[in-house]
């Protein structure tokens, strides 16, 4: 036995269990399959084959690839192994969602981005921003991460309470079911057990469990709450993931518990393993604790406010962690540096990712404007560069390409026909460009013919042949404008938008007349279209004197009391 500050070894703990299922058959991949079948969307409609015989055990480790799982390891390093010295932070494309992306993208050996979104689908998107498939399953996808087999099978947790397994091409492989949503992003073993928690769903959850490679079940522990911390492995293969029970749990590779260390308050958030054994993990008592192999406390860092998100560990060991501050901490638990982020400004779910230049990523969210910004900091802490990506907030972690590209999900509202918003998601594609194409002339639709002082949508798209996000200038002709800078009408910003999205924008017009509205269009990159436009009319009415309407033109005030009397 081992004893130690806040640790409780196996035998202290007579109010938890370990429930074996090897061999059971309750979870067969074929039952599932016809209960909730998949919904396939591929650039080209198809049929999509579903096997009805359970797949075969065999062991698959995560894939030799550039970001495989969330946090990039099984350690939760999120430490890149290439580098972003040549990456300018410009936006390359941003590919839009059916709902909010939480998730972190991950991404293959071919360079495929792989994200959920909070509205049922999942995407696989190529990496010049185009779509290679989507598939719809049974609930929305939040925080759980995606992550990727040897063999190209990717598994991600939904609300429905199930773990899916897809194939590379997007059809469903097999699911299993929980009983409770999933929140937790899977982590695949060296031996391709896949472990993951579930939240606290109609007073069950709070479990971890263990899923072999065929989808059916190899155990499950209860916790004493919900798990929305993703699983950390050891090369050991002990599993280390935290529960809303303010414990973080030590389990063996064959699910007994090892040990379970208490903190002051709930971990939401997942540990992160040093290349010395050392783990870290933050609590919502505002502690970052590391954590010796054998459970005891080595230290414990104050951050003000408590983490969601993972501690991520460089090469040289510093550990980053957000909070209201990105936190430098040196693997001796004192102070390198710490980063302002700025006015009401907090790093939430985003877990810092890593360059092998030492460049450090992360979301941010800003409480006074429900935006959300990426952020890129050098190793010294200073700001190398951020932009501003939502209008509500940023809980995706960024993940880093072979070439440097940094890739993270964003959570907007946007218009999407009058007067309705609807939440959309993007994903995010910032890096270097070999060349670049100004974007095709806008289209516009909206009322032709319609009466003054009415408010009128107008809708605008276009397209970009490179994918960048795009942001239009707007000149209504009656001297008004909406300007991509801020400035104009009611110093109305235009938000960029994605290549092919429509922007929805309401337009008065005063007086009665024939209008031309303009428009063109600028991509990230500075390149401009030719204008587009579209002739409106507001009519004249023939029952007013040619007089009597120049007078309602220099005195526009006027209109509503006559649009009374005549009832117009």
């Amino acid at each position: 036995m081992v004893i130690g500050y806040n640790v409780e070894t196996p035998c202290e703990l007579d109010d938890l269990n370990v429930i074996c299922c090897d061999g059971c058959d309750s979870n067969k991949a074929s039952s599932q399959m016809e209960r909730f079948p998949i919904n396939y969307d591929a650039a080209e409609p198809q049929e999509i084959a579903v096997s009805k015989e359970s797949p075969k055990t065999v062991a698959t480790a995560p894939m030799d690839s550039p970001w495989p799982i969330i946090c990039h390891d099984l350690h939760h390093t999120g430490r890149s192994l290439y580098s972003t010295a040549s990456n300018p932070g410009t936006e390359k494309w941003r590919y839009k969602t059916n709902g909010w992306v939480f998730d972190t993208p991950v991404i293959d050996g071919d360079g495929i981005i792989y994200t959920g979104s909070f509205n049922r689908y999942f995407y696989a998107v190529y990496p010049d921003g185009t779509k290679k498939w989507r598939c719809k399953l049974g609930g929305d996808l939040s925080h759980s991460s995606p992550a990727i087999d040897e063999n190209g099978t990717i598994y991600v947790g939904c609300w429905d309470r199930y773990l899916y397994a897809i194939n590379p091409d997007g059809s469903l492989k097999w699911m299993f079911g929980t009983g409770a949503t999933i929140g937790s992003s899977p982590a695949i073993a060296e031996n391709g057990t896949i472990y993951f928690g579930t939240l606290w769903t109609g007073g069950k959850g709070g479990k971890i469990f263990a899923v072999n490679p065929d989808g059916t079940e190899k155990w499950r522990y209860q916790t004493g709450y919900a798990v929305s911390s993703s699983p950390a492995v050891a090369d050991d293969g002990t599993i280390y993931i935290g529960s809303y029970d303010d414990y973080l749990y030590a389990l063996y590779p064959n699910g007994t518990l090892r040990w379970r260390f208490k903190t002051g308050d709930n971990i939401i958030g997942s540990p992160s393993i040093a290349d010395d054994g050392t783990i870290y993990i933050g609590s919502y008592d505002d502690y970052l604790y590391a954590l010796y192999p054998n459970g005891t406390m080595k230290w414990k860092f104050y951050t003000e406010w408590g983490t969601s998100g993972n501690p991520s560990i460089a090469i040289d060991g510093t550990i980053y962690v957000g909070t209201d501050k990105l936190y430098a901490i040196y693997p001796d638990g004192t102070l390198r540096w710490s980063f302002d982020l700025g006015v009401d400004r907090h790093i939430s779910f985003s877990s810092p990712a890593i360059s092998a230049d030492g460049t450090i990523y992360v979301g941010t969210t800003i409480d006074s404007l429900y935006g959300g910004e990426i952020l890129a900091v050098n190793t010294d802490g200073t700001e190398k560069w951020r932009k501003l990506i939502a209008n509500n907030w940023i809980y995706s972690s960024p993940s880093i390409a072979e070439d440097g590209t940094v890739y993270i999900g964003s959570s907007s509202d946007k218009m999407i026909d009058e007067g309705h918003i609807e939440s959309v998601g993007y994903l995010h594609a910032f890096g270097p460009i070999d060349s670049n194409e100004p974007p095709g002339s806008p289209s516009i639709a909206g009322v032709t013919n319609g009466k003054p002082r009415r408010e009128y949508y107008y809708r605008f798209s276009t397209i970009d042949p490179d994918k960048n996000p795009v942001s239009f200038y707007v000149d209504w002709g009656d001297g008004a404008i909406a300007d991509w800078s801020g400035g104009g009408e009611g110093n109305y910003k235009m938000d960029e938008c994605a290549s092919g999205e429509t922007v929805f924008i309401k337009h008065i017009y005063l007086i009665r007349g024939t209008y031309t509205i303009k428009a063109k269009a600028r991509d990230g990159f500075g390149g401009e279209s030719d204008w587009g436009t579209l002739e409106v009319s507001m009519p004249k009415n023939k029952a007013i004197s040619t007089p009597f309407f120049s007078i309602l033109e220099n005195h526009p005030n006027l209109f509503p009391l006559l649009q009374q009397i005549l009832r117009l």
